[in-house]
Order: structure tokens, then C-alpha cells, then sequence
């Protein structure tokens, strides 16, 4: 310590420390608060368990089950599922026929397998009232009696709409309950009454539109809800279906028991009888959803019918620089189109329809329609194009060749060189061999000569108006008879030439000046001469008419006075 006292101040703190109270605590962060104790909902009663139809979604799914035919699948109470020459349908108790998803539109070839576990489409006998979190309602006391067509409510009564009587009824009678579809369609319509119910709905856009998915087991009940109102239900038609209408109408007739009364294009307007009543209509079981569409054997095989492998790959190769005969536009109507098919198969084996732009399952089902009805051999979709084959079995829509030379020109021995063909004293016909009998001397000839072939004319009679035009074309010197058949190309091409010039000097030439005995060119030179003067008289006193060059282009196509008009102004004249 005595360095400390040697120091001037040997205070060492600057002030004094602070005296710690007794009472006073360190400060501490809050702890958290405890975890809250969960609040679990009260445990609610389980509910019946739904059936398996309503569960979820299956067409996403990988399944895949082979199938026979036969019953597929069926219930306790009656309901079952068959697999037949339809397609998958659908039985029920009491039922006038099996349903089915789409009546037109089931290809006749038998499913190999299904996507989805066999389930009715239907709602079950029992199905217990979804929650909703309310109530049910209660009943309502008030009876509302069913809509009856015979018995309909007053036109003027609020919140109606406009209703049709059954009929049309003939005076003195009266409409009848019936039963059968006979006695609800009653006696045919006249021409006057389909005229009557038709044109109301020409322009009217109340209609059932019926898609790719053709005439469905719903729409059965859309066209009694039209029919609920008016006597005649307008449906239209667009796309795949339209391939063959008549098996549309036949569909449509037979499942909803009308009649169709008038059919333009892919419109059909279906009338619902005369003696209908909405209250005894049938009344089906609507579905609730679409079912997933069954495993159909492919379209396109690596060897088609009648066709190895290779000669297939070699009729896909031709078909790529194939132009197509025409173009399918999307939701269009194709009702031509299997008839152009049929034609074009007259000229070319092959046979390509342009599809692009269209959905790929309906330019083969499309392909599949015409398989059967034309009938063909499909090759490919490739590039959205149906490219068909006609096949090995393929037969002319014509029994005999087009012709259109009557068998009069035959008779004088002059044959037309476009009807047949001949070749070293044969004529070429369709796959005929001239027999013994044909073979004979030539005449005015040694007879070391080779035997001379006579010539076989075969001929085909047309229609009377197309000879008589081609009659009154050789007359007038516009069409040409050759005589001589085994002509050239050179040879031919020399008389084509010839008849060309003769042809083109007599459209451009006038009229020769005829003559009778006793008269002078001269004195009919003046008496031409006068005419144009008092012509020139006539024309002055028109001011409209000063170019002559117009009225040389005015040439008449028929006498003054032979027109219909003419004969209308001069009535008008004379009144």
C-alpha cells in the first residue's frame, strides 16, 4: 500500500456504487402461454352407405375387364346387364324394350371388354334423401292433378303457356284414348294438314338437337316434353349420325312412337299422333350419367381383308399422293357422302376423305359407318384422312357400261369410237371372248389367208332425251360420227383437226341468199336496199339508240311474240 499513499488522491471510483435493495427482482421475458386443448366435433351418426354407381368417376381409371355375351351383371330385383348383338344394354322389370345409352350410334360389332365396373346408369328402387342441412320439406296439401292433353288448362289462365289440342281431328269427330301406336297416330294426314303443322316450325329455334352421340335413351324424354306442348317436335341432326338418316328415322320412330311427316337435309320434323295424351305417355327411367363406352376389336389391321401385309404398306403409299373428294367440315351434314364414296370407287380403287379438324373417335366412327355401308376396306386415319380400299369383291353400281349410241347406228355398220374399241379386227369389250361361230374367210380373199375376225358390236340403249340430243348435234353439225373405229392417234387427231375447221367455218358463215325461179339477184339487191333506207328512217327518230355498234351486238334468241311475257303484255294491253 504505500504506492497508494505516495498518490495525490487515491480515490479510485469516480462515484459511489449503488446499494442493492432487498425487494428488488431480476426482469424476465414472459413464458408462452400453455398449449390450448383441441376441440374435437361431436361424433356424428355414420349415414347408409352410397351404392357403388355413385361413387367416384371411372373412366380415368385403368380398367379392363374381357367380357362374353350374355348377362354381364345382374340384381336381386330384376335388373341386369347384357352384353348381345346391341352392344351393352341395360334390362329393367317391365320395361317394353332394353335400354340402351345411344340407339343409332351402337356399332354392330360385339365389345371384347368393358372400362368401367358393370353398374346401372340408373337411380336404385331405394335411395335415401341426400343432407342438405335442412329439413325435408313437408308435403304440400294442395293435389296438383297431372297435365291431361284432352283436358287442358284454359288459354287464358296465368302462368300458363300456350298448349295444343290433340289432333288434327276431321269435323264430326272426336280425339280417342289409345294404346297401341296405330290408334295414337290415328288416319295419314293429307297434304294440307302436314303443310299446316310443318310451316309454324320452319323458322322456330324449339328443337332437340341430336349430336354425335345419335338418338340417346334422355332424349326420349325431351321429345315428350315437346310434345307435352305442341303436336310436332323439330329435331336436328348434325355430325357422325347424319352418315346414315335412314338409320336415324328408323330409331326415332320405333322408340318414341311418332311419326316423321317431313325430313329436309338433317332436319326432321316428328309428328306425335293424333289421338296423343301426355298423361298415358311411357314414361322411362332417366340416366345419370354417360357410361364409359365398351372395348371395341381395331378398325385398321396390319392385314386387312383380303390384303397381305406388304400389298397393304404398298396401298398406303399410293393413298399418300391420293387427292381427297372432299372435306368434312365439323359438325357438318354428310348425307352424300356415302354415295360420292361409291362413285369415286367407279374410277379409282383407293378413295381418301380429308377429316382435319374434326374429333379423332368421329372420323372413325365415321369410317367404321362407311365400312359397312358402302361397303370398303379401311387402310388408315393417318394425317386425319380416311384412306379406303374398294376390295377384291367389288362390284360396278352399273350392270352395263354407259353408252349413248342407240343400237340404229350399229345397224348401218357405223360404230362410235367412244363406245367401242377395236384392235387388229376385234373389238374390246368388257372381259368377252369372241367364240367359233365368230371366226370365219375373209371375203374377195385367197383362202391360205388367216381366218378373219368379224367385228362384235355391243351396245347399250340410253334414254330417248339423250338420243335425241345427240341426234340433233350430228344434224346440226356439232358432233362428229366416225365410221372407221381402229383409227390412230395420229389419224384421229387428223379428223379431230378437220371437223374442228369445218365446224368453226359454219358457226361463223350466214345464210345463203335462196332465189325463186324468175327473179333477178339485182332486182332482190334493190328491194334489200329500199328495206335498209326506210330502217335508217325508223332509227332516226330514236335519239337513245345512236351507236350502231350496240344494236349489231342485240341478237334475238326467239321469235318476236314467242316469248311468255309477250303474250302477258298483250293481254295487259287489251284489259
Amino acid at each position: 500500500m504505500p504506492i497508494l499513499a505516495t498518490l495525490p488522491k487515491p480515490n479510485l471510483f469516480t462515484s459511489a456504487p449503488p446499494i442493492p435493495k432487498i425487494n428488488d427482482t431480476p426482469k424476465r421475458k414472459p413464458l408462452p402461454p400453455p398449449i390450448p386443448i383441441p376441440k374435437y366435433q361431436p361424433k356424428r351418426p355414420k349415414s347408409p352407405p352410397k351404392p357403388p354407381a355413385l361413387k367416384t368417376f371411372h373412366r380415368r381409371t385403368k380398367y379392363h375387364k374381357p367380357v362374353s355375351e350374355g348377362v354381364i351383371s345382374s340384381e336381386a330385383d330384376g335388373r341386369s346387364i347384357i352384353l348381345g348383338e346391341n352392344g351393352v344394354s341395360y334390362l329393367l322389370p317391365e320395361a317394353p324394350f332394353e335400354f340402351q345409352f345411344s340407339y343409332s350410334e351402337t356399332p354392330k360389332v360385339k365389345p371384347i371388354a368393358i372400362r368401367e365396373p358393370a353398374f346401372l346408369p340408373f337411380a336404385p328402387p331405394s335411395l335415401p334423401r341426400p343432407w342438405t342441412g335442412k329439413a325435408p320439406l313437408k308435403k304440400s296439401k294442395k293435389k296438383i292433378p297431372l297435365f291431361d292433353s284432352f283436358n287442358p288448362p284454359p288459354p287464358g289462365m296465368k302462368g300458363m303457356k300456350r298448349v295444343e289440342m290433340p289432333g288434327p281431328i276431321p269435323l264430326g269427330k272426336f280425339p280417342k284414348e289409345g294404346k297401341t301406336r296405330e290408334e295414337i297416330l290415328g288416319e295419314p294426314l293429307t297434304r294440307k294438314e302436314i303443310r299446316e303443322l310443318v310451316k309454324p316450325h320452319l323458322s322456330s329455334n324449339r328443337q332437340v338437337n341430336l349430336g354425335r352421340d345419335g338418338l340417346t335413351h334422355n332424349m326420349l324424354e325431351m321429345i315428350h316434353q315437346h310434345w307435352k306442348r305442341q303436336r310436332v317436335c323439330k329435331v336436328r341432326c348434325r355430325g357422325v349420325p347424319t352418315v346414315d338418316m335412314k338409320n336415324v328415322c328408323h330409331h326415332i320412330e320405333e322408340k318414341t312412337g311418332g311419326k316423321i311427316i317431313y325430313r329436309v337435309g338433317g332436319v326432321i320434323y316428328l309428328f306425335r299422333g293424333r289421338n296423343y295424351n301426355y298423361r298415358t305417355r311411357p314414361q322411362y327411367p332417366v340416366m345419370l350419367w354417360k357410361p364409359a363406352a365398351p372395348v371395341y376389336p381395331k378398325l385398321i389391321q396390319e392385314a386387312p381383308e383380303g390384303l397381305t401385309k406388304e400389298e397393304a404398306d404398298e396401298l398406303k403409299k399410293e393413298g399418300q399422293n391420293l387427292q381427297p373428294i372432299c372435306k368434312l367440315a365439323k359438325n357438318g351434314i354428310y348425307i352424300t357422302l356415302v354415295k360420292d364414296v361409291r362413285e369415286a370407287f367407279e374410277e379409282s380403287p383407293l378413295v381418301k376423305v380429308n377429316c382435319k379438324g374434326l374429333e379423332p373417335s368421329d372420323y372413325k366412327k365415321i369410317g367404321a359407318k362407311l365400312k359397312e355401308l358402302v361397303p370398303c376396306v379401311l387402310l388408315s386415319f393417318d394425317e386425319e384422312q380416311i384412306l379406303m380400299w374398294r376390295g377384291r369383291n367389288w362390284k360396278s353400281m352399273y350392270e352395263k357400261p354407259l353408252s349413248l349410241v342407240s343400237s340404229s347406228f350399229t345397224d348401218s355398220g357405223i360404230l362410235p369410237l367412244s363406245t367401242t374399241s377395236v384392235s387388229h379386227g376385234i373389238v374390246a369389250s368388257a372381259g368377252e371372248i369372241p367364240s367359233q361361230s365368230d371366226l370365219s374367210q375373209k371375203p374377195d380373199s385367197d383362202q391360205s389367208c388367216e381366218p378373219y375376225i368379224k367385228p362384235i358390236v355391243k351396245t347399250s340403249v340410253s334414254s330417248p332425251k339423250m338420243m335425241a340430243l345427240w341426234q340433233r348435234a350430228i344434224e346440226s353439225n356439232k358432233a362428229l360420227l366416225l365410221e372407221e373405229t381402229d383409227l390412230r392417234p395420229d389419224a384421229l387427231l387428223e379428223k379431230v383437226e378437220i371437223f374442228e375447221g369445218q365446224s368453226q367455218a359454219v358457226e361463223h358463215s350466214y345464210p345463203a341468199l335462196l332465189l325463186p325461179n324468175g327473179i333477178d339477184s339485182t332486182e332482190m339487191e334493190d328491194q334489200e336496199d329500199e328495206s335498209e333506207e326506210e330502217d335508217d328512217d325508223d332509227e332516226d327518230e330514236f335519239d337513245d339508240f345512236e351507236d350502231n355498234g350496240i344494236r349489231d351486238e342485240l341478237e334475238l334468241s326467239a321469235p318476236p311474240g314467242s316469248l311468255p311475257l309477250d303474250s302477258l303484255v298483250k293481254q295487259l294491253y287489251l284489259e
